[in-house]
């Protein structure tokens, strides 16, 4: 899939055409641009630690969304082995918003779940989006309680704008189905481990993230809502999206600092999309590393240290008057 440059990147790709453009000129002519073309090389690599160094938080946003990330799928496929899908929530239908299914990852046999978004217009379609239905929630659930019975590691990765608004959600409890999946999580005997690979957005991400360890890619994002939706509240208009962005503290480095994350997983320069190989190689190191230390904890402690957890969210020391 042929990249295309965001707007903050649009120097570096300048230059990457005129560092191309002089190589092309060196090799046809008999002028030795050699030096020339070192200096920009330098020139190159400095521009991109000092653009990809320095991101806002609604470029890193911007990268989250980037329609050549690796998605849940690729994870699925590339960084665990042996993955078998499995579809249906036994009740309505099945979700391809978000596949799961059985899978291996390092020494961990386990459950995989995720949210799934499209590359063109038509498996954006098929894929909703990657926003949910109720019945992409039951499957998670089905599937976790699978999980449980048989004692694997459930894993969840993380990728969705929000679940979907729809009326036909709404009237298939699309609340319901989530405020479900809250509760039994919180409560599920089996290590879980969840990473925010993209966009994590509302209560459609927090359907399937409630977990001993939640993860993010450095490059992902977390929040209550998205920018537009917080810079239209707030603001009156979408514009005011970038102001927004930042006010909500929703980068992997700010929630790292308020304790709501365990963990950053970094991503090759510029974002998971210059490098997806590394990008899922990082996320499986990551996931057997906490998986690795979960599966030791006896059961009563997994629980406990779940329950502490979140009971630690929002927690604030000082003077509150």
């Amino acid at each position: 899939m042929k990249l295309q440059p965001l707007e903050f990147e649009k120097p570096v790709i300048e230059l990457e055409a005129k560092l191309a453009d002089l190589r092309s000129s060196s090799a046809a002519s008999d002028i030795n641009f050699d030096s020339e073309v070192q200096r920009m090389e330098q020139k190159l690599e400095e521009m991109r630690k000092e653009i990809y160094s320095n991101l806002t938080a609604w470029q890193r946003v911007q990268i989250a969304r980037h329609p050549a990330r690796p998605f849940s799928l690729d994870y699925m496929q590339l960084g665990f082995q042996d993955f078998t899908e499995l579809h249906g929530d036994r009740l309505f239908g099945d979700d391809a918003a978000m596949p799961g299914g059985l899978a291996k990852i390092g020494n961990h046999r386990c459950v995989v779940i995720g949210h799934q978004k499209g590359r063109d217009t038509k498996e954006n379609l098929k894929r909703n989006f990657g926003s949910s239905h109720p019945e992409g929630y039951r499957k998670a659930l089905r599937l976790m309680r699978m999980a449980e019975k048989f004692s694997l590691p459930f894993v969840a990765l993380i990728d969705t704008p929000g679940a979907y608004p729809g009326v036909g959600a709404e009237e298939r409890h699309i609340s319901e189905a989530i405020a479900l999946n809250l509760r039994e999580m919180m409560v599920l005997k089996t290590p879980t481990v969840a990473v925010v690979i993209g966009e994590g957005g509302s209560g459609g991400a927090l359907g399937i993230g409630v977990t001993d360890r939640v993860l993010m890619m450095e490059n992902a994002y977390y929040s209550v809502i998205s920018p537009e939706g917080c810079a239209a509240i707030l603001w009156k208009h979408r514009k005011h999206a970038p102001e927004a962005a930042e006010a909500l503290k929703l980068t992997a480095g700010h929630l790292s600092e308020l304790r709501l994350i365990d963990g950053v997983i970094p991503e090759p320069m510029g974002g998971a999309h210059q490098n997806q190989e590394n990008a899922i190689l990082s996320l499986k190191d990551a996931v057997i590393r906490e998986l690795d230390a979960l599966v030791k904890l006896p059961m009563d402690q997994l629980l406990e240290e779940r329950y502490q957890k979140f009971r630690r969210v929002g927690e604030f020391a000082g003077d509150m008057a």
